[in-house]
């Protein structure tokens, strides 16, 4: 098994990313194997979702002992999103052969990092109002829309690697206003950890999953994660969702063979949307501001 150290690096910064803002590695360590290292992106898929199966249980882990996992929640999720993972690999196998599969998974990866890109800019817009106490009292669980998500979650990441991390937690926004942001994540973490492994395992059947692949990017993302995760608390946001939306949004249109004209306009059009998002934000802040004085 030969280490590709050059992966390894990629790892690191994958690994670095994740543990500074918390976004799903598959978003940024796929579509760098494809696009910079030339992998097929089948192989891709496969090897960075068991890389991820490795990697989910630390940080879920580390939310468990603190408390700030959902159970019941976590229970809804994972009766969707399970099943729906494994069936995820089972039509991406069953889309083709060869060049025709290699294609039909860069489109699906093109568009599952443009979704991830719109939530990163509307994602400010989900948490604005939360209060320190909001999930002091108990959450009422909506069991099937929450199954309905698991479902969603777990068929993009059977076919993608990306959305354990980035898709649904935008969708259990969107779905629980009222819940704490620590909890939210914690209970993302718990949730993708039989997600991943129900993925992984379809990958490891009917994909191509490549151990020395998954070696080496485990090899950087391991330490890049606790890295990152130890300098997430001084990490300015205004800083990096603005890079990481670029970044995604450049390697989704990429992957869906956009022109240099088309990936220019939507990146400005994306631009605009964010510097909208940004100003609503201080304009909310400031009332806020006003209304404690």
């Amino acid at each position: 098994m030969l280490i590709d150290p050059k992966v390894a690096l990629a790892g690191l910064f994958v690994g670095f990313v994740v543990g500074l803002t918390g976004m799903g590695g598959g978003a940024l360590m796929t579509p760098i194997l494809v696009l910079l290292f030339k992998v097929q992106p089948l192989a891709a898929v496969s090897s960075d979702i068991v890389a991820s199966m490795i990697m989910k249980p630390v940080g879920g882990g580390v939310h468990w002992r603190r408390g700030t996992v959902n159970t019941e929640l976590v229970r809804w999720l994972v009766v969707g999103s399970v099943p729906s993972a494994f069936l995820g690999v089972l039509l991406l196998k069953s889309s083709g052969q060869g060049e025709a599969l290699q294609h039909h998974v860069k489109v699906a990866l093109g568009i599952a990092l443009l979704i991830v890109a719109v939530g990163l800019i509307i994602r400010p817009l989900l948490s604005r109002g939360r209060q320190a106490g909001d999930s002091l009292a108990p959450l009422a669980v909506k069991k099937w829309q929450t199954v309905l998500i698991g479902i969603v979650g777990g068929l993009v990441v059977g076919l993608t690697s990306v959305g354990s991390g980035s898709l649904m937690i935008i969708l259990l926004l969107m779905l629980y206003p009222k819940l704490r942001l620590s909890e939210l994540v914690g209970t993302d973490l718990v949730q993708a950890i039989p997600l991943v492994a129900s993925a992984a395992l379809g990958h490891a059947f009917f994909g191509d999953f490549r151990l020395a692949l998954t070696a080496s990017i485990l090899i950087g993302s391991v330490p890049g994660v606790f890295i990152g995760a130890q300098l997430s608390s001084r990490a300015p946001d205004k800083l990096i969702r603005p890079a990481l939306i670029l970044v995604l949004l450049g390697s989704s249109l990429k992957l869906l063979g956009s022109s240099n004209l088309v990936l220019a306009l939507v990146i400005a059009v994306f631009a605009a949307a964010y510097l909208a998002v940004r100003v609503s934000e201080q304009r909310a802040a400031a009332r806020l501001a006003l209304k404690l004085r």
